[in-house]
């Protein structure tokens, strides 16, 4: 092979780094295999550049390609979709790898770590896993530098440093490009994570499915108001609302189930200012948005259903930031027609019986059904109720039953249900909502970050002239989960975050670490709205505001100005003559020496040697014979022989010959260096 085509040392340890940090942000999403993989092949390309083991040959090649196929296919069913695809992407890199033995490899294996780079943005756009992609791009672009040393045979850390001055000498035109460049639609469909997790509220709500929700501290979305932030009691951020009951399940009603006339909301009337605030949430793989009472948004691709929800019409893949106005006192659906009527009153015709018998009991005993309302939370609150996170399991067709007259544990969704279903045993509609409520305010940027733990469920009851009045069951028995959020309202009972001991959440008690997670947050909120949410119409206003409007000429203008004004100084960097040969330090007294010579009218000739010129200098200021003959003498051993023949380091030699320059000031005497010449 020819010597030119061979992958540098240099070059191998830097593609091995590269091995590693490119699947350390995948790691957590592959299965244990495909890192098994990952050793394997570092083994054998170890051992090949060795000596000790051969490259892999055709069949092996076949069979290792077919069985990682197979593989992939085995652990995600399919080969199609987000997930398998980035799998079989990060295992052709493993195996690219063994087979490495010639520099048009290495360029096939460095390309296509670029593009895995890119893959993880497809599952996060954390401001971290950002700074995770810098650092891989500056290892893969060392690779590369590497590459084209073919002389470099030891590894060499200053590769890096020519990588990142290469990768800093772009990041002006990295942020011309994001600011100026159009914002085009996808040119692909990315396929769906259908493998990942869902995170956040279920489509259907079953006891213990909130409770189970509530055990995580991870972000559901970051709420940012125009003006002062309301009560946490306020803070019920609606998102499902379920109106039909299945075999102890609450579930929404589909969008075909609903009759065309009822489809869309009804009309609100609303007086006095909104509560205007935007919402910044996480990816959840759902298309249910959140707002408080009444919600609207003119935000594109935020739509409003009949019962007065906000969503979106697709998934949410990655962070969606929209603004959003509520009106906290307005009256929803004043009259309700027969069929909505009809479809929140409904209940299983069998099941429950004790509680069927039960509400009629509680609503023949007051004369109004708000008076039912307080009649059903006045038992909640004098019966013996516990509000906790480990209910217990129930079973059977009767659970609510079992809930009411038998156990009386239970959480936010437990309650919830009863009085739902109470109160439609009586006639009157009501439904279950669930999302979340309450939030913990960030005092650094006055955010309210809304964790998964505070996901609660409640109800909404009809009233005659009031329409849909908001009720929370779970206030009668645990106030403080209203007024003081899920940590304070658990606290006897030790059950927050049991699940999650290294929580950050777990430690607000320590004011250094809770003052760093609350900085890091707002951090995170300042890069999900100025970057994440960088988007189309941002970006024309931010074109607009500066250049008064924005034409195609105008734009093209700009673009390519832009461009021209960043790529010209690198340029001019890059192409201007530079010094190659440093400069020591004793060459730098040396010349200071020569230059004090030359205003006496002795310029050193190019070639001459330091005793050359020294020789012709005593000739000319024989006065100064001494200290010519030491500056000389001490400047030839430093640069030859390292030492100045007097004993001591190269330090102290260096010192003496500086105070030698320093010292030689001459008095310029024209008449003895005129004579000299002349001569």
């Amino acid at each position: 092979m020819n010597i030119q085509q061979q992958v540098p040392r240099n070059a191998l340890v830097w593609i091995f780094i590269c091995l590693f940090a490119l699947v350390a942000p995948h790691a957590a999403r592959l299965p244990v295999w495909v890192l098994v993989v990952y050793v394997i092949a570092f083994v054998w390309r170890l051992q090949v550049h060795r000596g000790r083991w051969s490259f892999p040959g055709s069949w092996v090649k076949v069979a290792m390609t077919f069985s990682a196929s197979l593989g992939i296919y085995l652990s995600y069913g399919t080969l199609i979709g987000l997930e398998p695809t980035v799998a079989l992407l990060l295992t052709a890199f493993a195996l690219k790898l063994i087979e490495l033995s010639q520099r048009k490899d290495a360029y096939v294996l460095l390309f296509l770590g670029y593009f895995i780079c890119v893959t993880e943005f497809l599952f996060s756009q954390d401001i971290l896993i950002t700074l995770l992609s810098v650092v891989n791009v500056t290892l893969v672009t060392t690779a590369l530098v590497a590459l084209h040393q073919p002389g470099e045979h030891q590894f060499n850390r200053g590769t890096i440093k020519l990588a990142s001055t290469m990768l800093l000498q772009a990041v002006p035109l990295m942020l011309v490009v994001f600011f100026v460049f159009p914002r085009f639609g996808p040119l692909w469909t990315v396929p769906i994570k259908s493998h990942t997790a869902k995170t956040g509220m279920s489509d259907h709500m079953k006891p213990g499915d909130v409770a189970s929700l509530s055990q995580s501290g991870d972000v559901a979305f970051r709420v940012k108001f125009e003006g002062e932030i309301p009560p946490k009691s306020e803070l019920y951020w609606r998102g499902l609302v379920f109106s039909r009951l299945r075999q102890d399940v609450w579930s929404g009603l589909g969008f075909y189930e609903v009759p065309l006339s009822e489809r869309r909301p009804s009309e609100v009337s609303t007086s006095g200012n909104p509560l205007s605030y935007s919402i910044i949430m996480e990816p959840t793989q759902q298309n249910w948005l959140y707002g408080l009472h009444y919600a609207r948004s003119n935000s594109p691709g935020v739509m409003q259903s009949s019962d007065f929800r906000l969503f979106s019409p697709g998934p949410l893949e990655s962070e969606n930031m929209y603004s959003v106005n509520s009106w906290l006192s307005a009256s929803a659906d004043e009259s309700l027609s027969d069929w909505r009527r009809k479809a929140e009153t409904k209940l299983p015709p069998l099941g429950n019986l004790k509680t069927r018998e039960l509400a009629r009991e509680l609503r023949s005993g007051v004369s109004s059904d708000e008076e039912f309302v307080d009649a059903i939370l006045a038992r909640f609150n004098v019966e013996p109720y516990v509000y906790t996170l480990r209910p217990g399991a129930l079973s059977g067709d009767n659970q609510i039953d079992q809930f009411l007259f038998q156990s009386q544990r239970g959480f936010c969704e437990h309650f919830a249900s009863a009085f739902v279903f109470m109160m439609r045993s009586a006639g009157v509609p009501a439904r279950v909502v669930a999302g979340y409520q309450g939030g913990e305010i960030n005092p650094v940027n006055k955010t309210v970050i809304v964790h998964q733990f505070d996901a609660h469920a409640w109800a909404e009851v009809w009233i005659e002239g009031k329409g849909w009045v908001r009720v929370d069951p779970t206030g009668a028995v645990s106030p403080d989960r209203i007024e003081w959020g899920l940590e304070e309202a658990m606290q006897a009972e030790g059950s927050f975050l049991a699940a999650a001991p290294l929580s950050a959440l777990r430690f607000r008690n320590v004011p250094l670490l809770n003052m760093l997670r609350l900085r890091y947050d707002a951090i995170t909120y300042r890069w999900q709205s100025w970057v994440v949410g960088f988007d189309r119409e941002r970006q024309f206003d931010l074109l607009q505001r500066f250049f008064g409007g924005v034409s195609t000429q105008i734009f093209a203008t700009i673009l390519l100005g832009s461009w021209v004004l960043v790529l010209v100084p690198v340029a001019i960097s890059l192409f201007r003559k530079k010094d190659t040969h440093p400069v020591s330090r004793w060459d730098k007294q040396y010349l200071i020496f020569c230059g004090r010579m030359a205003k006496l009218g002795l310029v050193r000739a190019p070639g001459e040697t330091p005793g050359q010129f020294a020789q012709r200098a005593v000739a000319a200021l024989p006065v100064y014979a001494k200290e010519l003959e030491q500056i000389t003498r001490q400047y030839n051993a430093i640069a030859y022989t390292k030492v100045d023949g007097s004993g001591g380091s190269m330090g102290e030699a260096l010192g003496r010959f500086t105070r030698a320059v320093n010292r030689f000031k001459p008095a310029r005497r024209r008449g003895v260096i005129d004579e000299t010449v002349s001569s």
